[in-house]
């Protein structure tokens, strides 16, 4: 006798493997839906009609050809197309941040070496700096609005060249503020007509 535990198990194993099956797949295969209209043509052909007589038969007249033709159908066919493009191709607001990490290591690195601030805190501050900039960059919601996107990278891009190079949060403030205001001239100048 089977306990109802074990069968409740069994029937959920059972229900996440189907389910996992897919997901699992989709992971390397696209799923899409082809429409391609099929046309059934019949071909013409001749019936004969033999009358009898005796035990042999011979052609007496011969049916004009008919031709049909049935209406055009649209079949659905599922086609499965591999995806080959890589990963920084499918994930593009992570290679923006990636990259943006890298370059703002390096001018927060520069600026901690300038300000003698400390060229580590100004290279982690500037790679926090450069992602944010990086995911503003790439965001789709900011291409929209794109004088907003401006002021917003200056203003970030201000914040961390304040954070890296000063301690004292008025300054960092002020740095924000003149980004800000770069960000919207540069802004403004590049899209309005």
């Amino acid at each position: 006798m089977i306990s109802s535990r074990f069968f409740a198990f069994c029937l959920a194993a059972t229900c996440s493997a189907q389910m996992a099956i897919p997901a699992f797949a989709q992971s390397t295969m696209l799923t899409g839906v082809v429409e391609q209209p099929s046309y059934v043509r019949v071909q013409p052909g001749y019936t004969p009609m033999y009358p009898r007589y005796g035990s042999y038969s011979r052609p007496v007249a011969l049916q004009p050809p008919v031709m049909m033709q049935a209406p055009p159908r649209t079949y659905v066919r599922t086609v499965y197309v591999r995806d080959r493009s890589t990963y920084w191709q499918r994930h593009p607001m992570i290679k923006k941040a990636t990259i943006g990490a890298g370059i703002g290591a390096g001018v927060g690195a520069l600026t901690g070496l300038v300000t003698h601030r400390g060229v580590l805190r100004g290279a982690a501050i500037g790679a926090g700096t450069g992602a944010t900039i990086g995911v503003i960059r790439a965001s789709h919601i900011m291409r929209r609005h794109p004088i907003l996107q401006d002021v917003a990278t200056g203003a970030v891009a201000g914040l961390g060249l304040g954070w890296a190079g000063s301690r004292r949060h008025g300054r960092i403030g002020q740095f924000t503020g003149v980004g800000a205001a770069i960000g919207l001239g540069v802004g403004l100048f590049r899209h309005l007509h």
